[in-house]
Parts: C-alpha cells; structure tokens; sequence
C-alpha cells in the first residue's frame, strides 16, 4: 500500500528584477524542513534546506528588517508633513 504524503504548503516569490526569477518557499512536515529554492524560467536552478527549528531566526530576521523599514518610512512621512504644515504663526 502507497504511503499517502502530507500537502506542502508553499508560496512563490517573484524577483525584481524580473527575467523569469522566481524564490519558492516549501514547508515539508514529514522532514521537519522549509525548502527555499531559486527558479529561472520554469526551472530550478538552487535549493537550500532550512531546518524547522531554524526557521524562528530567519522570521526574526526578517521582522527585524521591515520594522527598521517601517519606522524608516514614518519618519520621512512625518517630517514631510512637517515641513508642509501652515505655521501656527500669529
């Protein structure tokens, strides 16, 4: 009798710079991994393993990132509303 594998769930991301790249992230349950791999026109040209017990680190990672990036952006939103604010001059 077949073994009956566990649904992967995964999601595709495409590059910026175009050209067909694409970065797919695979979680596969039975082996505990996330699998991160690079295509190029429909064809995998790399794959890296990350172990599951990895995987909080390189959330961190990218938490840490966006927050730096958000804060980054509302201080530019805030000084220019700001400098375009009417003076309360009077």
């Amino acid at each position: 009798m077949a073994s009956q594998r566990t649904p992967r769930a995964g999601t595709a991301f495409p590059d910026l710079r175009g050209d067909g790249r694409l970065l797919r992230a695979t979680w596969h349950q039975e082996r505990q991994v996330v699998v991160l791999s690079l295509w190029r026109d429909n064809v995998c040209v790399s794959t890296f393993r990350l172990a599951a017990d990895e995987v909080p680190d390189l959330i961190a990672l990218l938490r840490h990132g966006l927050d730096e990036a958000y804060d980054a952006a509302r201080e530019r939103v805030e000084r220019v509303e700001h400098l375009t604010r009417p003076s309360q001059a009077g």
